[in-house]
């Protein structure tokens, strides 16, 4: 039997965006360290991130689910108000107010070697 994950982030401090949407689960949840983000480089960046909700940083997981555009994706989720990120490399703690720093409501990424799991 599938289960979903249900993504519910309103807009915030951490992300200017809303996301309401529902994922069908393939796999199970893993919990997640850092990803690869591809922002016209071709070897991507590397980025530490955290699930983000009322009280600050929380876990952030990964779990593949059906995507309709690729038949499979990586849902990267966090918390009620997303996920944050900051460059792998910084030592700066979780923090709305870094520049270094942003937010999203969630990520779908196509590669799992994309995703580092804890």
């Amino acid at each position: 039997m599938f289960s979903y994950t249900y993504v519910d982030v309103q807009a915030g401090d951490n992300t200017p965006m809303s996301a309401n949407q529902v994922f069908k689960n393939l796999s199970e949840p893993v919990r997640v360290t850092h990803v690869r983000l591809f922002e016209g480089e071709t070897d991507g960046t590397l980025y530490a991130i955290t699930g983000w909700n009322g009280e600050g940083p929380c876990d952030v997981f990964a779990v593949q689910v059906e995507d309709s555009s690729a038949g499979a994706a990586y849902l990267v989720f966090g918390g009620d108000q997303g996920v944050r990120l900051r460059p792998a490399a910084s030592t700066a703690l979780w923090s709305l107010y870094d520049p270094e720093q942003f937010g999203e409501t969630h990520l779908v990424l196509a590669d799992l070697a994309d995703i580092v799991t804890a």
